[in-house]
């Protein structure tokens, strides 16, 4: 179905897996294509109730393929706007949780990705880093709006400038990572969070992610509003009805993601 991407599903989980070790899953044309087109599948299914990004070999994905595209041959607006922003836009705005296992390096538009996801588990050996400034370019596909809502501005401005090098522990002490195991530990640590989500009250779940995205640009008058306005939705949800039913009868709610 692809060629430079892995794709499977199970038990309501989609594994997406970048698949060119041997550049260190390095962004060319058509593996972001994939990547664009997966998340359009993904978006349509609703057997999926949970998503996790990763990268085969030893990275994650080490940003742009600079051999792939010579420099000052471009058009950089016409690259981000084709290519990578698409792709950040189809992560955000998708109504399931995105888990990054975060399995080894990511650099770039690499860390932009890993950022851009709901949920990150690192291995210890794992690194982000924004390199952009060692080649004179500046932070982009969504670093520059995530960064310093997760770490604050001025560490962000720290990270953006110097191109620092954030491996497992300090990105968790930082608050870039959710949690941080030994690569050895990596798949359980990412399993116990899909295991959760797989059976979690997808719809409810999806409209929380929807309300955080908007959180960042409006005022608590305006959050208030959408609180009300969302919680009439997901109080119309099968699953809902399931999660009340479930209380009355002490029980354990079996959510359908509807």
């Amino acid at each position: 179905m692809y060629d430079l991407i892995e794709f499977s599903k199970k038990n309501g989980v989609a594994t997406v897996t970048l698949n060119r070790p041997d550049v260190y899953n390095a962004l060319n044309d058509q593996i972001t294509f994939e990547l664009q087109d997966v998340l359009k599948t993904i978006g349509r299914d609703s057997e999926v109730r949970v998503v996790v990004l990763t990268g085969n070999g030893k990275a994650f994905c080490s940003g742009q393929d600079l051999k792939a595209s010579e420099a000052g041959a471009r058009s950089f607006i016409d690259s981000l706007h084709k290519r990578y922003n698409p792709i950040i836009r189809a992560m955000r705005n998708l109504p399931k949780p995105i888990i990054c296992r975060l399995n080894g390096v990511a650099a770039g538009a690499g860390c932009s990705i890993a950022l851009a996801c709901d949920l990150i588990v690192a291995a210890e050996e794992a690194m982000l880093t924004e390199v952009f400034v060692n080649i004179g370019l500046v932070l982009d596909s969504g670093s520059s709006y995530f960064l310093p809502r997760l770490v604050g501005s001025v560490k962000a401005f720290e990270l953006a400038t110097m191109g620092s090098k954030i491996k497992g522990k300090q990105a968790f002490e930082i608050g870039l990572v959710n949690k941080v195991v030994p690569l050895a530990d990596l798949d359980n640590a990412v399993t116990e969070y899909t295991d959760y989500y797989a059976n979690a009250p997808t719809k409810a779940i999806g409209i929380m992610k929807k309300m955080l995205n908007k959180s960042g640009n409006a005022s608590l008058d305006e959050m208030l509003d959408y609180e009300a306005y969302s919680q009439e939705i997901a109080g119309s949800t099968s699953d809902y009805l399931e999660g009340v039913a479930a209380f009355k009868e002490k029980r354990k709610p079996t959510f359908k993601g509807r």
